[in-house]
């Protein structure tokens, strides 16, 4: 199995148990005299099941990103950490944007002009070349899941 089937397997599994998770709520209570939509029993064994299974995916996936390698040296955990402070930074920066270039309309010549503290021009610049970084490196990542053989 390739480490992106994996990674797949992992994503479908993890939607099934919040599926799983509001069938056990709406079959919690039931009216005195009826019996639930689903049996509870069969819902619990189901859950062990997938979480047995999402905990095997976990632990071969996490340590197939230990042991990969890509070119320049860097395991891909290394490049999935970047990935994450790159995607944080570029929100933020994203946000600080969009304050600093936001419109602050005067009635009045006598209002107090308000203005961005920086260049909105060479912020924007920084979040492209961030951006093309930030997709060049999941570009990367991706290459490598499909390549690589879960361990």
């Amino acid at each position: 199995m390739k480490l992106a089937e994996a990674l797949i397997e992992r994503a479908d599994i993890k939607n099934k148990v919040e599926m799983l998770r509001m069938r056990m709520i709406n079959n919690a209570k039931i009216q005195e005299g009826t019996s639930p939509n689903e049996e509870p029993k069969a819902l619990l064994k189901e859950l062990d099941e997938k979480l047995e299974r999402m905990e095997y995916l976990i632990k071969h996936i996490n340590k197939t990103n230990e042991l990969t390698k890509a070119k320049d040296g860097k395991t891909i955990s290394e490049m999935i950490a970047e990935k994450d402070v790159l995607t944080k930074k570029l929100s933020i920066l994203g946000s600080y944007v969009d304050s600093g270039s936001a419109v602050t309309t005067r009635l009045t010549h006598t209002e107090i002009k308000i203005m961005s503290a920086f260049s909105v021009a060479e912020m924007q610049k920084e979040i492209d070349k961030l951006s093309k970084t930030l997709r060049e490196l999941d570009t990367k990542i991706q290459e490598l899941n499909w390549l690589t053989e879960l361990v």
